[in-house]
């Protein structure tokens, strides 16, 4: 807290306006777990942390690191579970959707909680009490931060180990303790156990540590500091092999294939490789972790396929993630934010030397997002936005010191968070579809697709829909990992060629037609009357009977489904070795989609393998 300000002598005000925030924001995670179903990934990565508890190893669950779905899984660890295979999708089976979520999502608002302390606190050490609180009302309001600290998924853990990172070694560059050394290395080790998107900051923290004099911008007079960076280092390995239960696997390079044998593993994995004449075997601990490193890598080379402002690509855009910041992030927090961080080069608010030296690490994380081939979600630059908010701190504490009337300023702070609920309200409580003011907020899915819109969570609506049109058959196209019978739903589904009549519902993602042979598939329905809009997730509408068909669209109708038809015949000689059920999946994919291995799930864990084409 800043001494002598206005409200210096406020702590215990702000310390019950804090408490009552929190809960406003758990609340809002509660409303958002009990009336979204499962999203395309939690299937996945509820399984990946079951199966890590009960057999000790991470079968083929090693694309993304465990810490996360260790953690949300702790409930559920010693429940009976059920779940099977669908061709490349994760079914479960029993017991029913509540019981896999809600203990696993409540996990997720309690990290969700602690990151907005942890802004809090921050917030108070570099501004006032009022700005603080102004900081973490708008944070309570974030509909990015309700959504995805309320879903069994690594991305809101993954931002609040960035922001953590960045404050780690903000104070031990400040300090130069051993203490804070330790933190670091801790902190910096979490990080790299959250996501992989996470070792450029992993790298630039080290450096940091090598080059930097402690609290000062130049170079250490003692020279680079590799005692401290290679301790810091090792403290952050020491903790990544721990999150793999310090599991050492053996490492055979011959006849120009890697051979990977896990811990636990009934088969080994292999990979082409160039090597030498020589067979080479290594032991390495948590490999793992570099193995799914290495999967991500050839991911984004690879590319996968996007959509972006009614366009498809599977290389990506330059502007997808800025863009998609302006669509999907409150239009209140981004102005307060940019202010804060103008204030902050200009010099004219308090700390300014430490925001700017923080702004590096989301500067750097936005440069290289930027790059990425990967654009299927604005919640891939999350860990961006509790800078943006400790900026907007800056701009509400700037505003209070400089102020001629401190009333005045206490209204137009609290005008601008009663703006943003007013505005967040607009989605309630699907708080993953928002969207800003600008975008209608039925046309969304001309914009942007996949999480940022429709990501499955409208089963709990459409069973809702269908208890009150139970005499009505409901045609479905449906985006999502479980099955809607798993909820309870009677649907007849919908192809893309099919065109029936009576009550049909198309998800937003199909709308878009990201993941579709024909983007234009679903389009005829924009015909007929819309009767309703489910979590601004799902379309439903009503065709008449004995409604025109029309024509199929030929494939140079637009860009998009000109890429579509190029795919799908590229992709022709990968379909014809799938069985009937994995065709059902193989629309999905596409000659840039790496070969995946998909575990049998038999009675004994399975020891069986086999390859399909899978959608990344």
């Amino acid at each position: 807290m800043v001494p002598n300000h206005p409200d210096s002598k406020m702590p215990r005000a702000a310390s019950i306006g804090a408490f009552l925030l929190l809960v406003l924001y758990l609340a809002q995670c509660a409303w958002f777990i009990r009336t979204q179903s499962f999203t395309y990934d939690e299937p996945e990565h509820i399984v990946a942390g079951l199966e890590a508890w009960r057999y000790g190893e991470f079968k083929q669950w090693h694309d993304q690191p465990p810490l996360a779905r260790l953690l949300f899984t702790l409930p559920l660890a010693k429940s009976q579970w059920s779940y099977r295979y669908t061709g490349v999708q994760v079914r479960p089976v029993s017991p029913v959707p509540e019981q896999w979520l809600w203990p696993a999502r409540a996990v997720v608002s309690l990290m969700g909680a602690l990151f907005l302390l942890l802004l809090w606190r921050t917030a108070r050490r570099f501004y006032s009490e009022a700005a603080a609180l102004f900081v973490l009302a708008l944070a309570a309001l974030s509909p990015e931060l309700i959504a995805h600290f309320s879903l069994a998924t690594i991305d809101g853990l993954g931002a609040l180990l960035t922001f953590a990172a960045a404050l780690a070694w903000l104070r031990y560059w400040k300090s130069n303790t051993r203490r804070d050394a330790l933190l670091l290395g801790i902190v910096l080790g979490l990080l790299l156990l959250a996501k992989f998107n996470s070792p450029p900051q992993f790298v630039l923290t080290l450096g940091l540590v090598l080059v930097l004099a402690p609290g000062e911008l130049r170079k250490n007079p003692l020279g680079l500091q590799f005692r401290r960076m290679f301790a810091v280092l090792g403290l952050a390995c020491l903790v990544v092999w721990a999150g793999y239960f310090f599991h050492v696997s053996r490492v055979t390079f011959a006849n120009q294939a890697v051979t990977l044998h896990f811990p636990g593993y009934t088969k080994s994995l292999l990979f082409e490789m160039p090597t030498g004449k020589t067979p080479v075997t290594i032991f390495m601990p948590a490999c793992e972790w570099f193995t799914g490193l290495g999967m991500v890598i050839a991911h984004n080379m690879e590319g996968h396929r996007g959509f972006f402002l009614g366009n498809c690509s599977t290389q990506g855009w330059r502007m997808y993630f800025p863009v998609a910041m302006l669509l999907k992030w409150p239009v209140l927090v981004l102005l307060t934010g940019t202010a804060g961080l103008l204030l902050a080069v200009a010099r004219q608010t308090g700390r300014w030397r430490d925001l700017l030296v923080l702004a590096v690490f989301p500067a750097v994380y936005l440069a290289l997002a930027m790059t990425s081939h990967i654009n299927i979600g604005v919640r891939h630059v999350l860990p961006l936005y509790p800078f943006l908010l400790l900026f907007c701190g800056a701009c509400a504490d700037s505003l209070l010191r400089v102020g001629k009337s401190p009333r005045g300023a206490y209204i137009a702070l609290a005008a601008i968070v009663l703006l943003q609920a007013a505005d967040v309200a607009r989605y309630a409580p699907s708080y993953l579809s928002y969207f800003d003011a600008f975008v209608p907020q039925n046309e969304t899915w001309r914009l942007l697709s996949t999480s940022n819109t429709d990501w499955g969570q409208p089963l709990v609506a459409l069973r809702a829909f269908q208890q009150q049109h139970s005499g009505r058959t409901l045609h479905l196209a449906y985006v999502g990992e479980v099955d809607p019978a798993f909820y309870g739903i009677r649907y007849v589904p919908l192809r893309e060629d099919d065109h029936p009549s009576g009550l049909v519902a198309v998800s937003a993602t199909h709308l878009s037609g990201e993941l579709l042979h024909d983007p234009e598939a679903y389009l005829w329905l924009l015909r007929y009357p819309r009767v309703a809009v489910l979590d601004h997730a799902m379309y439903v509408f009503d065709v008449p009977e004995g409604a025109a068909v029309p024509p199929p669209a030929p494939h140079s109708a637009s860009p998009a489904l000109a890429l579509r038809h190029s795919l799908a015949t590229e992709s022709a000689a990968g379909k014809a070795a799938l069985s009937p059920e994995q065709y059902a999946i193989a629309p999905l994919c596409t000659p840039q989609a790496p070969l995946c291995h998909i575990a049998d799930h038999e009675a004994d864990h399975g020891d069986g393998w086999r390859v399909v084409y899978a959608w990344p």
